[in-house]
């Protein structure tokens, strides 16, 4: 087990949380419109500006409500040598999502090959990443000790609240809805192709999760077997 996050000084924090914000969005930025080589792309100043806007609410409500939940969520660092690559991989097929979306519409592959994309689908694909954003928000809330590594930290309880009744890892369901949903919102179905590996990538990271929690920490092998499904209620 390890030992709880320090609260760093609400200065300190705040600097960091400003220094990451920035380099998210601004990578973001580049990795939709470079390779799209044009700013006259709506569905990306969309996406860019629901992703930045939503993140923007997080931080400032949890800011002045829990920042520990920032700590953890924003600026730990993985250890575990296994998780470290199942994260690089998670960045390179985000990255991925993005680019080929950005190069779709540079070069109208889905218009061409399939479809142009409807408005109305796109709408509905925003609609669906504000949703995943809602969920995160909502998992955060009943699980303070969700933080972005994998670890077990001394006082931890477990997360058996709001979500976590119905399915025992919904924050990789809302990380999965949102990376599905970005493409579309994206214009692109090519962005998409790439997207879906978000699906196996969460799914590795999940049962080595569980095996570190089933040993770690005390109560979850019995929450297990009270919530059995992992992702999807009902069925796994």
């Amino acid at each position: 087990m390890t030992n709880p996050p320090a609260i760093l000084d609400r200065q300190r924090l705040k600097l960091k949380l400003i220094r990451r914000s920035l380099r998210l969005q601004l990578g973001q930025a580049v990795l939709i419109f470079l390779p799209a080589g044009t700013l006259n792309f709506w569905q990306g100043w969309a996406c860019f500006a629901l992703n930045a806007g939503l993140q923007l609410g997080l931080i400032i409500y949890f800011y002045h409500r829990d920042p520990q939940v920032l700590e953890r969520r924003l600026l730990t660092r993985e250890k575990n040598s296994g998780q470290k690559v199942i994260i690089v991989l998670l960045r390179l097929v985000i990255a991925s999502t993005l680019v080929l979306s950005g190069l779709d519409h540079r070069f109208g592959w889905t218009s061409a090959i399939l479809f142009p994309m409807p408005v109305w689908l796109t709408a509905v694909a925003l609609l669906c990443m504000a949703g995943g954003q809602w969920l995160f928000f909502q998992i955060l809330q009943a699980n303070r000790f969700a933080a972005s590594i994998i670890q077990v930290e001394t006082g931890q309880t477990i997360a058996a609240t709001g979500p976590y009744r119905f399915i025992r890892h919904p924050m990789y369901v809302a990380m999965i809805i949102h990376w599905l949903a970005a493409p579309l919102a994206l214009g692109s179905l090519v962005g998409l192709g790439a997207g879906v590996l978000v699906v196996p990538v969460f799914v590795l990271r999940l049962l080595d999760e569980e095996r570190i929690l089933r040993r770690d920490l005390p109560g979850y092998v019995h929450y297990c077997r009270k919530t059995p499904c992992r992702l999807v209620p009902y069925i796994w």
